[in-house]
């Protein structure tokens, strides 16, 4: 497999070829290393969009270990987010600031293969033209986010002054924002840190990773956590934790918590989903168990410290009740 070298740029992929590489074709190399189709990998190729240590080959070259390979993709294409009306659970509104209890389900941008649906395209149908530009037409007003299987709060900035003010406190951890979490396994200690760099995956490149070889990119993650409850099922330990961000990178709390060996209960991706207690209670489990309870933040006009905090949703609160509270099961 592909190792990846660098990530350059969001267009832009790097990757040194290594010994199991070595003979494939380089429109199936391509394929695998950028996440495309052969066809599209083969498209690249032709347009002059890859190159193997720093010239054009055709697409059927054979890979030879070391081979470096850049890969350029193209630029995604704007789609503007149109209004819809979609029910928005709003904690929080003023001229500045709005703060949503996001539900499990909810993407929050418009993205390939989420054109609708979103957390943005309800804004928009609530807030009208009343929302910041910054993050141009498929994010505005869009100053932090949550996985779509993440239910929870965030703040959406309402003018380009708010948003340049909430990223800027974002940016120096003024932002305190607390999860409850279900991890798999008994925690040894009450509390600890952890503190590990987190970057694109290495080959999955729909996956993020504790990274800590510097030849890769990847940027400082901490996470703090502490133990609420400990239970168990069906043979099987799990902990209730709170967990407090320091920094803010995509799926941070998941492959933190994968990385020493407690995946969320429910997550897929990381190691965290197929256990028997989630198969008798899938009705329930709906992606990882996660919930960004709580927010706090100072605004952005008048200099308020202000907290905002949102209950877990029901079916997450019925797990916690089973886990942690010894209610009758019910399947």
């Amino acid at each position: 497999m592909p190792t990846w070298n660098n990530e350059t740029e969001s267009n832009l992929v790097e990757v040194i070829a290594q010994d199991a590489d070595k003979g494939t074709r380089l429109d199936q190399f391509v394929a695998l290393s950028a996440d495309l189709t052969r066809s599209a990998a083969a498209r690249l190729i032709e347009e002059g969009a890859v190159t193997v240590n720093g010239k054009t080959m055709a697409k059927n070259y054979k890979i030879s270990k070391g081979d470096a390979v850049e890969i350029t993709l193209p630029e995604p294409e704007p789609c503007e987010a149109l209004p819809e009306n979609i029910p928005l659970d709003i904690i929080y509104e003023d001229a500045d600031i709005i703060v949503i209890n996001k539900p499990i389900g909810m993407v929050v941008h418009p993205a390939a293969g989420n054109p609708s649906g979103t957390l943005v395209n309800a804004l928009l149908y609530h807030c009208g033209a009343s929302l910041s530009g910054v993050g141009g037409v498929i994010r505005p007003g869009i100053v932090h986010r949550i996985d779509k299987d993440t239910s929870g709060l965030l703040v959406v900035a309402k003018n380009d002054e708010a948003h340049l003010a909430l990223s800027a406190q974002l940016k120096e951890h003024h932002v305190s924002r607390i999860y409850t979490a279900i991890a798999t396994g008994n925690f040894r200690e009450e509390e600890g840190t952890v503190d590990a760099p987190i970057g694109r995956h290495p080959v999955d490149r729909k996956k993020m990773a504790v990274i800590r070889n510097s030849d890769l990119r990847s940027r400082d993650a901490v996470t703090h956590w502490s133990v609420l409850a400990r239970g168990e099922a069906d043979g099987n330990s799990f902990t209730l934790l709170r967990c407090q961000l320091e920094t803010g990178r995509t799926h941070q709390i998941r492959v933190h918590m994968a990385s020493i060996g407690h995946p969320l209960l429910g997550d897929a991706v990381y190691g965290g989903a197929n256990t028997r207690f989630e198969s008798r209670h899938r009705a329930s489990i709906m992606g990882q168990c996660l919930h960004a309870g709580e927010l706090h933040l100072t605004h952005p006009r008048t200099g308020e410290e202000m907290q905002f905090f949102a209950p877990m949703p029901a079916n997450m609160q019925h797990v916690v009740d089973i886990l942690f509270k010894n209610e009758e099961e019910t399947v």
